[in-house]
């Protein structure tokens, strides 16, 4: 699982969280520039991208896994504010803050599914914050 995250500690929280899961974490990863590097050459099975890594978004990578077909969730505390390109309009995104429970519920969907953004059968979903942890 490919991690981008610029915010530190929710870096930190996030990679406990998927070990915690089962998954093997690349990362955390806070610049564009490593998120594309990653995006490019990491044996990855799908990855969690924060839209705002320091004031860049993380398009250029989001665009590299979706050419390599590897899903993905957007991550943001700007989910319902910022105008995505159309090329992203049907990926999943989870909303900040978000749970334990959110993130791995959301990775069951987008796994267990099998589909990735922009595929015929994935609607935009947005998966709200919640309580359960």
């Amino acid at each position: 699982m490919l991690v981008v995250e610029d915010e530190f500690l929710v870096a930190l929280g996030l990679e406990d969280n998927l070990r915690s899961l089962g998954y093997t974490v690349v990362g955390p990863i806070a610049s564009l520039a490593a998120a594309v590097s990653a995006a490019s050459s990491e044996r990855i099975d799908a990855a969690i991208l924060d839209v705002n890594l320091a004031g860049e978004p993380v398009y250029p990578a989001a665009a590299i896994l979706a050419e390599r077909g590897i899903p993905f969730i957007f991550c943001s505390g700007y989910t319902g504010s910022v105008r995505m390109p159309a090329e992203f309009v049907d990926a999943p995104r989870v909303a900040k803050p978000y749970t334990s429970r959110v993130i791995a519920d959301a990775l069951a969907d987008l796994i267990g599914s099998g589909r990735g953004p922009g595929g015929s059968d994935r609607g935009r979903r947005d998966v709200a914050a919640s309580n359960d942890m």
